[in-house]
């Protein structure tokens, strides 16, 4: 990607955390990427298109970030801690996106199968995280969809009240927080 791509979609996603999908104007991108206005059309057809190229790149880096370091190899319990710790820390660092989730949901996307493609692609790791837990019966027979709510955005609604200072996160209550997202999601014996 062209360094004047990068500064387009990081302007674009500066101007959205302040004012808002409404509130923005390709002039207004332009201005704060230090490009010419034509030069923005020569990466995006219009403000959609560069919105929904930006929905693309952010999920691109937060499925980077949330797989780094994680090998299929791996334990799942394991995989499963490097990937909650990799989640807590791009929120904690200021490594997360600047716009909110609400904001990222919001973006205009291609509902199309592509897309479906794409998105499962960029977290394939996570997908057989989940996949082989459930076929060897150590995870709840649940959607990934639904396994990823109640164990891995736990973890970033968690580390959103840590760095407001909502609720301070200690390292043994870290470990506790880990522990219990897992046993979320495990299956239990009676």
């Amino acid at each position: 990607m062209s360094d004047k791509k990068k500064r387009i979609l990081k302007a674009t996603e500066k101007l959205l955390a302040m004012y808002g999908f409404h509130g923005i104007s390709m002039q207004m991108v332009a201005k704060e990427a230090g490009v010419a206005a034509g030069t923005i059309y020569r990466y995006f057809e219009d403000k959609d298109d560069l919105l929904q190229q930006l929905h693309d790149h952010i999920l691109s880096y937060v499925a980077n970030k949330i797989s780094q370091n994680v090998s299929d190899e791996m334990p799942l319990e394991q995989r499963f801690r490097i990937i909650w710790l990799n989640i807590w820390n791009m929120t904690t660092q200021e490594d997360a996106p600047i716009i909110n989730r609400g904001q990222f949901e919001t973006l205009p996307r291609r509902e199309s199968h592509e897309q479906r493609l794409l998105e499962k692609k960029m977290f394939a790791k996570v997908d057989r995280l989940f996949n082989e837990g459930k076929a060897c019966g150590l995870f709840k027979p649940l959607d990934n969809e639904i396994l990823g709510v109640l164990s891995l955005e736990s973890c970033a609604c968690l580390a959103r009240k840590h760095v407001n200072g909502v609720f301070k996160v200690n390292d043994a209550a870290l470990d506790a927080a880990i522990s219990a997202s897992w046993d979320a999601i495990i299956q239990h014996k009676h």
